[in-house]
């Protein structure tokens, strides 16, 4: 792709083009063949290292623009999800999020409570009661880490107004979550 293929891409404001953009982009940069051990302790053939394209501009920009697209008109207050997976996604769309002139606060969830300085559980903005989030993930195969984002929501009495991934491996998450 020249530099001006990849101009047009990124002003486009087509869903479905920035949809197949960003798919290119996970084949090309996050899509793995071999013999790997996933978080949810199974065995798999297929990877899908996501933050490899999160954390590329163009990545990042398209998946935080599609997600924003979904969650429009939804009042949420913040976006967050579990350290590591999450972190590059969170950012990216609390920053296109000032971009598009609404701004949502972000913060990670730690999966140990941080045992140093104010050995917090939630990093960056503290969600309040009753304030509508939205979980992301880079990719949910059972859906655990998600679960692990949502408790301290919970505790908080915030309302998880919305859960989202980059890959959905459409082994079991979906149906947990639910």
């Amino acid at each position: 792709m020249n530099k001006t293929q990849a101009m047009s891409v990124k002003t486009t404001n087509a869903p479905d083009m920035r949809r197949e953009r960003l798919k290119a982009i996970l084949k090309e940069k996050s899509y793995l063949h071999g013999d790997f051990v996933l978080s949810s302790g199974e065995r798999s053939s297929v990877f899908f290292d996501v933050k490899m394209t999160s954390l590329d501009p163009e990545g990042a920009h398209l998946a935080a623009d599609l997600i924003l697209d979904a969650i429009e008109g939804q009042n949420i207050r913040a976006v967050g999800g579990i350290a590591v997976g999450a972190c590059p996604l969170v950012s990216a769309i609390c920053v296109r999020s000032y971009d598009r002139g609404a701004p949502i606060p972000a913060f990670y969830v730690r999966k140990d409570d941080k045992q140093h300085g104010t050995k917090k559980k939630i990093e960056g903005h503290a969600p309040k009661k009753d304030d509508r989030v939205l979980i992301v993930d880079d990719v949910a195969t059972k859906g655990g880490s998600l679960l692990e984002s949502i408790a301290p929501m919970k505790e908080l009495g915030c309302v998880v107004a919305k859960m989202m991934v980059v890959v959905d491996r459409e082994q079991g998450a979906a149906e947990r979550l639910a």
